[in-house]
């Protein structure tokens, strides 16, 4: 982990999940995210520790466990408060939450480790944080309620809503909660403009148009792929296949619970969007694809 100053008061470690420091006055500082584990809150801690800083909160961008894993050392060692927003601070509080909602289901025990279950924290609503000189950024799409962090230095914190070109042509099908709400956050993203933006996944950059672009291209892409298949009426697992053999994925527990989710997500953005329908055929829900003049007349009915 590498501690890096972009303003006066704004500071990042540059880690696989980079965490955002700020500097409310000389001697306290506030987080932004913790981590995927203990050991993450363990190694924040020392670099805090050794600035001679105190950690009076953290904000957590969203309840993803690569976020909030280092949320509960970090509280208990230093008794500081806790800030996600809304629906993701229920999260934050009960992470059992996370696994439940990606498989469907209780979460068999697979499904519980530290990658997708974070230990619990005591979170409050961010709305009650009222921290002078941060500013929060609605950024849904990726999880149900991600916010961006805006700092007096110009500074904004991305979380999750924009991926890396390096991990979008090793992955290609990285999580979306809500396919719509994350197109509409890209198009958002085009409009901001600050000093430096700091993507939780990706390099520090005053430039975010080139990602921006990758991104969307992706899920156009994919889009584009279940849309296309759905010409052979399909089942949710036999799309899930096609989707993983295309893009040569390594099926497991993890990935079919967080790709799988993100296909449906897809796949209800497709429905709502009038292009493909379902029935229900010898006990199994078929995907189709819309008649194309009963698709266009509801589309130019929209218009």
């Amino acid at each position: 982990m590498e501690l890096i100053k972009v303003g006066e008061k704004t500071y990042y470690i540059k880690n696989p999940t980079n965490i955002g420091i700020y500097k409310v006055d000389d001697n306290n500082v506030y987080l932004i995210d913790s981590g995927n584990s203990k050991d993450a809150g363990k190694k924040i801690l020392k670099i805090i520790n050794e600035q001679g800083w105190n950690v009076k909160g953290i904000i957590n961008t969203h309840s993803h466990a690569d976020h909030i894993g280092g949320n509960k050392l970090i509280e208990d060692r230093t008794n500081c408060d806790v800030y996600a927003s809304n629906i993701e601070q229920c999260f934050v509080k009960y992470p059992v939450l996370e696994p439940a909602l990606l498989y469907g289901g209780c979460p068999f025990k697979d499904l519980t480790g530290k990658f997708l279950q974070a230990l619990k924290s005591n979170a409050k609503n961010i709305e009650e944080s009222n921290i002078c000189g941060i500013e929060y950024i609605p950024l849904k799409g990726h999880s149900i309620n991600m916010i961006g962090v805006k700092t007096s230095d110009d500074i904004i914190f991305l979380g999750d809503s924009l991926f890396s070109k390096d991990t979008i042509n090793k992955y290609h099908v990285f999580f979306i909660y809500d396919v719509k709400e994350y197109l509409n956050t890209l198009s958002y993203l085009k409009t901001l403009k600050c000093k430096l933006f700091i993507p939780s996944h990706c390099e520090a950059t005053n430039n975010i148009d080139e990602l921006i672009e990758l991104n969307k291209n992706k899920i156009d892409e994919i889009l584009d792929l279940i849309y296309d298949y759905c010409k052979n009426n399909v089942t949710f697992e036999e799309i899930l296949k096609y989707i993983f053999d295309k893009y040569s994925l390594n099926m497991e527990a993890y990935q079919y619970v967080l790709v799988g989710s993100t296909i449906k997500s897809y796949l209800s953005y497709l429905y709502d969007e009038n292009r493909i329908t379902y029935e229900f055929i010898d006990n199994k829900m078929i995907w189709k694809q819309k008649k194309e003049d009963s698709y266009n007349y509801e589309n130019s009915n929209n218009v």
